[in-house]
């Protein structure tokens, strides 16, 4: 998947410019695509001078003024042809597991300290994303919303994205509980931990 596809899909939901993207991005998208502000803003000219998007000029008279963007039909159809293309597994790419790959030979504590770290990091994203998920639901219970509630795209990637943090917690909290267990064996035992 390239950026624009995530930001073609991020702009179906509305007209929003490019702060507002950056916002979204940073908030739902976050669970499955990152990027910084300066990616997007390059990404709309580029969207924009392709023609899969459109760009208008929003004069503010207490504000700059500033330029908002919706997907054109020959953005759809970008994201049609997106989709039938097979998708490729996601990868892994994480530092923390690195540090534990090698917890054997450095410092536990560090490590310990990094995975609750993460843990904190992860119980923050959870509550966005409940809250995020109650925001779409509205008054609907969660089955209901599954089954008739709309829009449904952006309530099953936030899904996602909460289970995903859910088992992150669940990893990191475990793993640091069990770095510190065999800590304080290896210690009763006279080992270096």
């Amino acid at each position: 998947m390239a950026l624009r596809h995530a930001v073609l899909a991020a702009l179906l939901d509305g007209e929003y410019s490019g702060y507002q993207l950056a916002k979204i991005f940073d908030l739902s998208v976050s669970n499955y695509w990152h990027a910084v502000p300066q990616q997007l803003y390059a990404e709309l000219t580029k969207l924009e001078s392709e023609g899969l998007i459109t760009g208008r000029r929003i004069i503010q008279h207490d504000r700059p003024n500033k330029r908002v963007f919706t997907v054109t039909q020959a953005g759809i159809d970008e994201l049609e042809r997106f989709a039938a293309v097979p998708a490729k597994p996601g990868i892994i790419r994480e530092n923390l597991l690195v540090m534990v790959q090698a917890v054997d030979h450095i410092s536990t504590p560090a490590v310990i300290a990094q995975l609750e770290d993460r843990a904190l990091a992860s119980a923050a994203k959870i509550a966005i994303f409940e809250r995020t998920l109650e925001h779409l639901r509205g008054d609907l219970d969660e089955e209901t919303y599954l089954r008739t509630g709309s829009p449904i795209g952006p309530y099953l990637t936030c899904l996602r994205g909460l289970r995903f943090e859910q088992e992150n917690r669940e990893w990191f909290e475990s793993t640091a509980q069990l770095l510190r267990d065999r800590a304080i064996a290896h210690a009763e035992e006279g080992k270096p931990s």
